[in-house]
């Protein structure tokens, strides 16, 4: 398992198809890196669910491409509707965490400032606690080594 983990994470995918985990469940997280062109620079959104940051991500519902996924999840939990996929559709895999989950993240940029939280249902409040505009600097800092991977992965497509 450990070594189709470290091919997974060597590749660079385009493709979207779900991962397949040994039991054969599928358990892919997708989400985006948003990069917001501002004056002083790049700047990118990240999320705090108690002491975690993260970009935007969520697992994908039945039938949903990868992709797909990952733009629902960006509207579900910040608002944003606005994404453009300039860089193409290239992404990044991360190594498995809570429970074997794999993260995909894509990049996408962004005009929209405004943030707004969604309302779980499940949770009948915002899945988050907080969210920030942060420079890639800072999303570094704040975010676990698996985060801070796609943060550099990001940075240097953006070239910041």
């Amino acid at each position: 398992m450990l070594q189709r983990v470290a091919r997974l994470m060597r590749r660079q995918p385009t493709c979207c198809a779900p991962l397949e985990v040994s039991d054969g469940a599928q358990k892919l997280s997708c989400g985006v890196v948003i990069a917001r062109k501002t004056p002083s620079g790049w700047l990118t959104v990240m999320l705090r669910a108690y002491h975690n940051w993260d970009f935007p991500k969520g697992i994908s519902e039945t039938g949903e491409q990868p992709l797909e996924t990952a733009q629902r999840e960006v509207g579900e939990e910040t608002g944003i509707s606005e994404l453009h996929f300039d860089w193409g559709d290239r992404s990044i895999d991360t190594g498995p965490y809570n429970k074997g989950k794999v993260a995909r993240y894509y990049l996408a940029r962004t005009e929209q400032e405004k943030v707004e939280m969604g309302i779980s249902p499940e949770l009948g409040r915002p899945e988050h606690h907080e969210y920030r505009w942060v420079d890639f600097d800072e999303a570094h800092d704040l975010s676990s080594p698996r985060v801070r991977e796609v943060a550099r992965w990001a940075r240097q497509i953006i070239g910041t």
